[in-house]
C-alpha cells in the first residue's frame, strides 16, 4: 500500500468533523466570529433544527472583498496578529470555522465594511469556492448555511430530531449571551422566536444579573448570591444559587473563562467541593461564574471545539472558586430559597379531582378528604362549650405561658415558637406570616456546624463512655474502621478492634450528647465502603461529620417545650447555612400572610 497525500477537499472534510459536530457547533463558531468582529447585535435564524438553514446576521466591522476571499482559506485569521498562541484574547483563533463549514454545506457570506460603497458576496459549496459578486447589505456580515452535511451524508444520519438540535442551538447562544450582556441576541426557529435578549446597560454585575434573568429565569435571580473575589491576579465574579435551589443534573451550571464558555472538570469539581456541605451527591446547584485570568496562564488550545482549558496554576483557580462560593454561602446565613414556600403552596393547591365546592368558588383538595365528622364535632365543641359538656368533648386547653413568648420575639427572622406539631415540626409566628421548622433537619445542621468549628479551632472534645460499647460488624467493615482509627480520633471518636468481627467504642464526640453508638458505627462503616480506600478520610470529613451530626441531633418524635423551640430558632438565625440540612433539603418553610390568605380565598 503506497502512502499518498489526501486531496484538499477530503482533508477539509476530515477537519470539519472535528470542529463541526452538529448545527449548534456551526452556530457557535459563527456567533463567536460576530462577537470578535465587535458586533452589538446578533440575529440567528434556523430551520429544521439548523439542518436545512442557519443564518447569522451581525453589525460588526465587516470584511473587504480581499479579506472575504482569504477568510474561507484554511488557517487564515485576523485574530493572531503576532502569531502568539500564549496570549489569545479572542474567542476564535485557528481560522478553521468558515472553511470547515463550507466543506460540508452550502455556505454564503455577504459582508460590508463601514467605509465601503457596497457589500460583497462569496459562495462556497462542498468546499468549492465561487466568485465574488456585489450584494445588498447595509453594514456588517450575513452568513447563510444551507443543507448542512449534505456533502457528508454519514454525519447527517447521526443528527438527532429537529427539536433536540434546536435546543442545542439555543443552549449555545444562551452561553454566549451570558458572557456578553452588552450585545443583543435573537434566535428565531422557523417562525417562532425562541430567544430575544436586549443589550443590558449599567454596571457589569447588574447587567449580567439582568441577562441571567433572561436565560436562567427569574427564580434563579431571586435566589442568587453575588460572587466577587480576587486572588493572585485572578478575578471571579458571577452569581450562585442557594443550596435549597437545586436540580438533579448540572445543566444549569455555567462557567466562563475570559468570557469563553467552558466545560472543564477542574471547575465543576471545585463547584462540587464548595457545595459538598450542603447538597446530596445526586443534587446540583445553579450558578454562573466568570473567571478573568491573564491569557498567558491559561491554554485554550487543547480541544477542537475550545470547550476545555488548562490552567498553569490549577490549585489556585480551584481554591479561588471554592473559597468564593463558601464565603457567599456563609454570608447567606440561614436564608433558604423562595422556591421552598412556592413548592409548599403548590403541594396543597386543589387538584383536578376535588371535593365539594367552597363558598368562594374553590374546592377542597382531594388529599384533604373534606372535613371529617370528627373534625366538625370538635370545631363545634370549641365554639359551643355547652354542647361540648353535653357530649363529653373537652375544648382544647389554652396554650401554656411558655408557648406565648413576648411579642417582640416575632420580630426575629424566624419568629416566635407557637406550637409543636406531631412532635416533629415547630410552628413559629413572624410579624408577617408563619414559619414551619423541621426540628431534626435544623438541629442536624447546627450540630454539624459546631463540629466543623470545633475541629478547625482545637479538635473535637471527647466524652468517655462509662461502659465501652461493643459493636458487631462484618470482618471487612471492621478492617475498614480499624484502618482509620487515627483519623476518627481527630473527630473525637475512639475505637479499637475487638476480635475478628467487632469493634469496641470507648469515647465519642461530646457534641453528640446521647447517641446511638451502634447505629453511628454501622453508618460510618457504610460511608467508608462507599468512599473506598482511594479517598483520604480527612478530605471527606464532611461526609463523616454529617453522619455523626445526624445521630446527635434532636430526633423526630421528641417533645420540646417553648424555651427549647425558641432556643433552636435563635441558634438557626445565628448559624450559617442553617436554611438547609446537610443534604440540601430545607430546614424550614416560610409562608407569608398574603400566601395564607390566598389559600382561604381572601385574596
Amino acid at each position: 500500500m503506497t502512502i499518498r497525500r489526501l486531496p484538499e477537499h477530503v482533508v477539509n472534510r476530515i477537519a470539519a468533523g472535528e470542529v463541526i459536530e452538529r448545527p449548534a457547533s456551526a452556530v457557535k463558531e459563527l456567533v463567536e466570529n460576530s462577537l470578535d468582529a465587535g458586533a452589538t447585535r446578533v440575529d440567528v435564524h434556523i430551520r429544521d433544527g439548523g439542518k436545512s438553514l442557519t443564518s447569522v446576521v451581525d453589525d460588526g466591522i465587516g470584511m473587504t472583498p480581499d479579506e472575504l476571499r482569504l477568510a474561507v482559506e484554511r488557517h487564515a485569521t485576523s485574530k493572531l496578529p503576532q502569531d502568539d498562541l500564549d496570549h489569545i484574547q479572542t474567542l476564535g483563533f485557528r481560522g478553521e470555522a468558515l472553511p470547515s463549514i463550507g466543506s460540508v454545506g452550502r455556505l454564503s457570506i455577504t459582508s460590508r465594511t463601514a467605509d465601503s460603497d457596497s457589500a460583497w458576496r462569496l459562495d462556497i459549496e462542498g468546499g468549492d469556492i465561487g466568485e465574488l459578486s456585489p450584494a445588498p447589505l447595509s453594514k456588517g456580515t450575513r452568513i447563510e448555511l444551507r443543507d448542512l452535511f449534505y456533502a457528508t451524508p454519514a454525519r447527517l444520519k447521526f443528527l438527532r430530531a429537529d427539536r433536540t438540535e434546536s435546543s442545542q442551538v439555543a443552549d449555545a447562544i444562551s452561553r454566549l449571551a451570558m458572557a456578553r450582556p452588552d450585545v443583543s441576541f435573537t434566535l428565531i426557529d422557523g417562525e417562532r422566536t425562541k430567544i430575544k435578549l436586549e443589550a443590558a446597560q449599567g454596571d457589569l454585575l447588574d447587567a449580567r444579573l439582568r441577562r441571567l434573568s433572561g436565560v436562567m429565569g427569574k427564580e434563579f435571580v431571586e435566589n442568587a448570591l453575588p460572587i466577587e473575589a480576587e486572588r493572585e491576579g485572578l478575578r471571579l465574579t458571577g452569581y450562585a444559587g442557594l443550596p435549597t435551589l437545586n436540580r438533579g443534573n448540572a445543566q444549569m451550571q455555567f462557567l466562563f473563562v475570559n468570557d469563553r464558555s467552558v466545560k472543564d472538570r477542574l471547575l465543576f469539581g471545585a463547584v462540587r467541593g464548595a457545595y459538598a456541605d450542603f447538597l446530596a451527591r445526586d443534587r446540583h446547584p445553579l450558578l454562573a461564574l466568570f473567571l478573568e485570568i491573564d491569557p498567558a496562564y491559561v491554554d485554550v488550545n487543547v480541544h477542537p471545539a475550545k470547550a476545555e482549558v488548562r490552567f498553569r496554576e490549577a490549585g489556585v483557580v480551584r481554591g479561588l472558586i471554592v473559597g468564593a462560593l463558601r464565603h457567599a454561602l456563609a454570608e447567606a446565613g440561614h436564608r433558604a430559597s423562595t422556591t421552598v414556600a412556592s413548592a409548599a403552596l403548590g403541594a396543597i393547591r386543589p387538584g383536578e379531582n376535588s371535593g365539594p365546592a367552597l363558598p368562594f368558588g374553590r374546592t377542597y383538595p382531594q388529599t384533604a378528604n373534606y372535613p371529617s365528622p370528627g373534625v366538625s364535632e370538635r370545631a363545634m365543641a370549641f365554639q359551643s362549650p355547652g354542647v361540648a359538656a353535653a357530649q363529653g368533648l373537652a375544648p382544647t386547653a389554652p396554650p401554656t405561658a411558655e408557648m406565648q413568648p413576648a411579642a417582640e420575639a416575632e420580630n426575629f427572622p424566624l419568629g416566635a415558637a407557637r406550637a409543636q406539631v406531631h412532635e416533629t415540626y415547630i410552628v413559629a409566628q413572624t410579624d408577617d406570616g408563619i414559619v414551619i421548622v423541621d426540628q431534626h433537619a435544623a438541629h442536624e445542621r447546627l450540630v454539624y456546624e459546631k463540629m466543623k468549628s470545633a475541629l478547625d479551632a482545637e479538635g473535637v472534645r471527647r466524652q468517655g463512655l462509662l461502659i465501652p460499647e461493643v459493636v458487631e460488624l462484618e470482618e471487612d467493615a471492621v478492617d475498614r474502621l480499624i484502618a482509620r482509627t487515627a483519623e476518627f480520633a481527630e473527630l473525637g471518636l475512639v475505637l479499637e478492634g475487638f476480635g475478628p468481627g467487632a469493634v469496641i467504642v470507648r469515647e465519642v464526640p461530646s457534641l453528640l450528647g446521647q447517641v446511638d453508638v451502634a447505629g453511628l458505627i454501622r453508618d460510618l462503616a457504610d460511608e467508608l465502603a462507599e468512599l473506598g480506600d482511594s479517598f483520604v478520610l480527612k478530605e471527606r470529613l464532611e461526609d463523616v461529620c454529617g453522619t455523626m451530626a445526624c445521630h446527635g441531633s434532636v430526633r423526630s418524635g421528641r417533645r420540646l417545650n417553648g424555651e427549647e423551640m425558641n432556643a433552636l430558632l435563635r441558634q438557626m438565625e445565628a448559624t450559617p447555612h442553617s436554611g438547609q440540612c446537610n443534604h440540601g433539603r430545607p430546614t424550614y418553610v416560610e409562608l407569608k400572610l398574603a400566601d395564607i390568605e390566598r389559600l382561604f380565598g381572601r385574596r
